[in-house]
């Protein structure tokens, strides 16, 4: 069919992508979870043989490897988005290089400045460098911004 017609059918709600549930939140931290997971057998296993390489070096690759395979997964699982991949992999990016500073951030404050027992401190990082992190990704990169596609001549 013609792109031009195409572009002026409805979508059946069959045909698009829907929001999971309750914003695919069970989805992100499933996904986020096994991520996690899956990072560190395989980092530790890199790391265990490649020791000619340093470990932070090994680490850095083995958790860049892992993005876009991750943004897949919160791309169909977690948010159910048709944003295109080129307005939504940059700003996922973004988001995760966010994450990280906030990350930081939390660890200093909740480590250093109030002292908390690292196992409560790690475990606030968490909750709120996730939590933070969904809400941009719902609301942002996975969110289709219309004014970004191309208007028709």
């Amino acid at each position: 069919m013609n792109v031009a017609l195409e572009s002026l059918m409805h979508a059946h709600p069959e045909q698009g992508a829907t929001r999971p549930v309750g914003g695919g939140v069970m989805m992100f931290f499933v996904i986020g979870a096994c991520a996690a997971a899956s990072f560190v057998v395989v980092s530790t296993a890199l790391i265990w043989v490649l020791p000619m390489v340093e470990s932070w070096l090994v680490s850095t690759f083995c958790y860049a490897a892992f993005i876009v395979p991750v943004y897949l997964l919160h791309r169909r699982f977690s948010f159910g988005s048709q944003a295109p991949h080129g307005q939504a992999l940059p700003r996922y990016v973004a988001v995760q290089m966010m994450a990280l500073a906030l990350a930081t951030m939390f660890s200093f404050l909740l480590h250093g400045t109030f002292a908390l027992p690292s196992l409560m401190a790690a475990v606030l990082v968490i909750a709120l460098t996730s939590g933070l992190n969904y809400v941009v990704l719902r609301a942002w990169a996975f969110n289709r911004d219309r004014r970004l596609e191309a208007k028709p001549a």
